[in-house]
């Protein structure tokens, strides 16, 4: 999928997090401030890879300029803004993940067949033991799993256990249920191709569930590559636990509002910020005065654990808050993790990595606590819930977006979009150059940000009529107002675009690819391959049994389909089964769907159109990777 590092709007929550890390190590004194005459090595440590008369240009310009009030020194903001501007210039070749526990850090060298010589990946060990428990306790008991489960202690066979594909198959479903249709996965006679298959089908569906395997293939997987596996599992992990923090999964959220919020402010909230509003509600409740900030500094110390899990079990648990008589840090976060134990939550964390304030397993440890232990009162009645709850046409566009990269990642359309940015940086992916950078507000000023908001989705609604998107009654105020069917309208214009455009560069033929073509081709392969399925058009009642789609699929890659496993009853059930078979069985062969079954059995026309539309593209291209590649060097050129 074409990358999306041509501009970001901010830096990503874990980058940030690391960011943090790092500053908190170089401030020596715990003054909140490095001094300037450090920022070579901070900028290095981060990244950034600058010529020493680069930072000394850097330090003067602050220091004329007087962009800081405390002379000769950057506090953390000052410094973040810093390797914002870096980012954003794409000064850094790699913006790596900092580390300030070294003795944890293994490094990998020339990992990536992209890679230029001396490139070095670094694998956090904590993660890979963390992500290696977990997928113990959760599917240890799966049957198909046995030849690979348990990983050992250190997790060192992690790599190799989801080598044939059947276990990354399994993560996905655990994270996201029903993802993958168990049938299409191979379970037995395994060869190498098979095995390919396998992990073609999980990359292909983690995409649609909304991750970002930008560089990332089957061959690198089959491999082993750890900065590669790790951090697809954290994305498909993360997913996962977030995916109930909603208020579908749980209304009792509705209790965390403030006074003067509305379910739409909880809405517009991402997972992060709702977690930590969830642990402050029960302090609160607990009557403990301290406020948690961030999973990392705030929580090294175990206190505001403990007190979180006191509060939140029940009396029959036996929770205790003894870990706060200890006064060495490591031993108190054992004794604390006993108690999560008694919850049976002690996934994700040791004591080191309470200690070390690692973000995302802190994170996930946090997230975990939540979903098994929630300890918000559901309440009678939540007004207008029906109304804000995320339709699967929305989920789809949400995927959809995050998983070509988008920066901020998208969690609720009508808020994360209502600035433009993130529509600017899908059309400069579907036309590269189309935008004019210089005209969109990437940052905004307090006094302007509304009018600056606004201008961006004048400029977005103007971008899509060059495009020729049917806009007839679409402004920039929708988009900025979060009109739920002006938006949706827009965004399907935006996943048609880029759909098409994908086919039409692949075609090569000058001429843009209209769905007409789109039924012809697949008219013409279904009879080229002696198939009785026909399709008139997009809104074909044959399509709800998933039989033509099932046939095109054995089309393209004879021999394929079980024709065992496809229903012939025509009851919805049978119709539903026949459209999940048909959706993993297209991502098995390398076709990047993004609907869902019910799409199928609905004949939803929209949706539809894009399963033909990314099949018609296995015939230009098997692997799809080379494309999305030349749209990466293409973007990166610009």
């Amino acid at each position: 999928m074409a990358t999306l590092n041509k501009f970001t709007k901010t830096l990503s929550i874990d980058e940030k997090a690391e960011i943090k890390e790092k500053f908190t190590e170089l401030d020596a004194n715990k003054d909140g401030f490095i001094d300037l005459i450090e920022l070579k090595d901070a900028l290095n440590q981060v990244g950034f890879k600058l010529a020493g008369y680069q930072v000394r240009e850097m330090i003067d310009e602050f220091k004329s300029k007087q962009r800081t009030a405390h002379q000769g020194k950057l506090n953390l903001e000052e410094f973040e803004t810093l390797c914002l501007d870096l980012k954003s210039k794409d000064v850094a070749s790699t913006f790596k993940t900092v580390v300030s526990k070294k003795e944890n850090l293994e490094t990998l060298g020339g990992m990536s067949s992209i890679s230029s010589e001396g490139t070095t990946h670094s694998v956090r060990l904590e993660e890979q033991l963390a992500f290696s428990d977990w997928i113990n306790s959760n599917l240890g008991h799966d049957k198909d799993l046995q030849h690979l489960l348990p990983i050992d202690a250190e997790g060192k066979r992690l790599y190799q256990s989801i080598k044939d594909g059947i276990l990354l198959c399994k993560i996905i479903n655990h994270s996201c249920p029903d993802t993958i249709d168990e049938r299409a996965i191979n379970k037995k006679n395994l060869t190498v191709y098979r095995e390919f298959e396998n992990l073609t089908l999980a990359l292909v569906s983690s995409q649609a569930i909304g991750c970002n395997i930008v560089n990332i293939d089957a061959h690198d997987l089959a491999k082993g590559k750890p900065h590669l596996v790790l951090g697809l599992l954290w994305q498909i992990i993360r997913i996962g636990l977030f995916s109930h923090i909603t208020l579908d999964s749980c209304p009792g959220l509705a209790g965390l509002l403030f006074d003067n919020e509305r379910l739409e402010d909880l809405m517009k909230m991402s997972p992060e910020a709702i977690l930590l509003r969830w642990v402050n509600h029960h302090l609160e409740r607990a009557g403990i005065s301290r406020r948690c900030t961030n999973f990392q500094s705030d929580i090294v110390d175990s206190e505001i654990y403990s007190h979180l899990l006191k509060q939140i079990a029940g009396n029959e648990a036996d929770v205790n808050l003894d870990a706060l008589r200890e006064s060495d840090l490591q031993q108190r976060a054992e004794i604390m993790l006993q108690q999560a134990a008694k919850l049976n939550c002690r996934s994700f964390l040791t004591p080191q990595d309470v200690v070390n304030g690692v973000y995302k397993l802190n994170l996930a440890f946090v997230a975990n606590l939540f979903n098994n232990h929630p300890g918000l009162d559901k309440p009678e009645q939540i007004e207008g819930l029906e109304s804000i709850e995320e339709t699967r046409e929305e989920k789809t566009y949400r995927n959809w977006m995050n998983s070509m990269g988008v920066a901020p990642h998208v969690n609720w359309l009508y808020s994360d979009l209502a600035d433009g940015l993130v529509i600017f940086q899908l059309f400069d992916v579907i036309k590269p150059g189309i935008v004019n950078w210089s005209r969109v507000h990437k940052r905004f000023t307090p006094l302007r940000k509304f009018m600056e908001k606004l201008e961006n989705c004048n400029y977005a609604v103007d971008l899509g009529k060059q495009l020729k998107f049917s806009l007839v009654g679409i402004a920039g105020q929708d988009l900025n107002d979060g009109n739920a069917t002006l938006t949706l309208a827009l965004i399907w214009q935006l996943m048609r675009a880029y759909t098409l455009s994908i086919l039409s560069r692949l075609a090569n033929t000058g001429n843009p690819i209209i769905e007409k073509e789109i039924v012809q081709w697949v008219n013409t392969r279904l009879a080229d391959a002696g198939k009785q399925s026909q399709l008139r058009n997009f809104n074909d009642p044959a399509i709800a049994d998933g039989k033509i789609v099932i046939d095109l699929i054995d089309a393209i890659k004879e021999g394929s389909i079980n024709y065992e496993l496809v229903r012939t009853s025509g009851t919805q059930e049978d119709n539903l089964a026949n459209a999940k078979y048909a959706i993993s069985m297209a991502r098995k062969i390398g076709a990047r769907v993004y609907a869902l079954p019910e799409d199928i059995t609905e004949v939803k026309p929209k949706m539809v159109m894009t399963v033909f539309a990314c099949m018609m593209a296995l015939d230009y291209v098997p692997n799809m990777d080379s494309v999305d590649q030349n749209s990466v060097n293409h973007n990166n050129s610009n």
